[in-house]
């Protein structure tokens, strides 16, 4: 056996480089959790304490203890909580959904948003809601229904002996974009008022948000997260291609459709409870696997910084302009849109189309 100038036999010198490395990538990776985490938090404290009326940090701890008084109670606890932990959750769902679709059909453009699911559950509750007059849990549960028919659509259209990430992709912003004017027709048809409404719900948006839509997602949200969580022990090989995966002893459908239902179910409860926010999905991922390179699909890292992300893009939301209350999807969208663009114009130069 060959050893190394320090007397160490090779082998076992590769050997405890690569252990090395390994607890540093771990590390690497609990340490941004946390620090996802840590910003999360702080932007929920953010979302609590400043407002209209600033409400003192011992006064929020008060409020969550049960020992504020009534109208702090009312400020912090039916006006402010609400409405900050859904959009918590909702960029939790999204940040995790996004991770999973573009780890899955391995295409930076496989976002729920770009590829028409979210079209789907936004014109699902459109035509609920204007067609039949639902609302509530009626509604939610219509876009639900319309993210799974459209994701079952694309991905049937998308099979060719298997699925490519390029073609579901393609298929995906067509199927994306007949739902956009099924949903614009409809709106068409509407009362000027209620299509007024649906407008500022198609942007995404969590004013007016109170317990009735935080209780609901967070139940869904209680299944299907981690039900993706258990799914995602398909992702790794999956992400090595059908034939490799089906060699691994993987059963390759089975797989690919527990990640995509959940990833879909996802997105559907998320656009019920806050409106199709655009580009949550899209963004975080990267920026996850940016914070954790070597991490394959970063599910955690990037559903920590959905969460955090449309946090702060709500709280800049409420008080950007001063006495205007902006959409969150403005916010977003304003930060994904030039992301889509220098994405499309680097897959132009390498002469890729996506």
């Amino acid at each position: 056996m060959s050893t190394s100038l320090s007397g160490v036999p090779a082998p076992a010198g590769a050997a405890a480089a690569i252990g090395r490395l390994r607890r540093a990538r771990r590390a690497r990776f609990a340490a941004v959790c946390a620090g996802l985490a840590l910003a999360a938090l702080g932007a929920l404290v953010l979302s609590l304490t400043v407002g209209d009326i600033d409400v003192p940090l011992a006064d929020v701890l008060a409020v969550l203890t049960g020992r504020a008084d009534a109208g702090t109670w009312f400020i912090v606890g039916e006006l402010r909580l609400p409405r900050a932990l859904l959009a918590l959750l909702v960029g939790l769902c999204f940040g995790l959904s996004g991770a999973v679709f573009q780890s899955l059909l391995r295409n930076p453009l496989a976002s729920p948003d770009v590829i028409g699911v979210s079209s789907g559950a936004s014109a699902g509750a459109v035509l609920a809601s204007m067609a039949f007059g639902l609302s509530g849990l009626a509604m939610s549960g219509s876009a639900l229904v319309g993210a799974l028919l459209a994701g079952t659509l694309i991905y049937l259209l998308a099979w060719r002996d298997g699925v490519s990430g390029s073609r579901f992709v393609l298929i995906g912003i067509g199927v994306g974009t007949g739902l956009i004017s099924l949903r614009s027709y409809l709106m068409t048809r509407a009362e000027v008022t209620e299509a007024a409404n649906a407008f500022v719900w198609l942007t995404g948006s969590l004013n007016g948000r109170s317990w009735d839509q935080f209780r609901p997602l967070l139940g869904c949200a209680a299944v299907l997260v981690p039900l993706t969580l258990a799914a995602s022990r398909y992702l790794a090989p999956l992400q090595l291609g059908d034939d490799a995966a089906g060699g691994l002893g993987v059963r390759v459908e089975r797989g690919r459709l527990a990640l995509l239902a959940s990833a879909t179910a996802l997105v559907g409860v998320a656009t019920a409870a806050a409106g199709p926010i655009g580009f949550v999905a899209f963004v975080c991922p990267p920026i996850a696997r940016r914070l954790v390179p070597g991490q394959g699909a970063a599910l955690l890292p990037s559903a920590l910084t959905g969460a955090a992300l449309v946090c702060l893009a709500d709280f800049a939301a409420q008080h950007l302009l001063p006495g205007t209350q902006l959409p969150v999807g403005v916010v977003t969208s304003v930060i994904g849109a030039p992301y889509l663009l220098w994405l499309l114009a680097r897959a132009g130069r390498a002469g890729r189309g996506g």
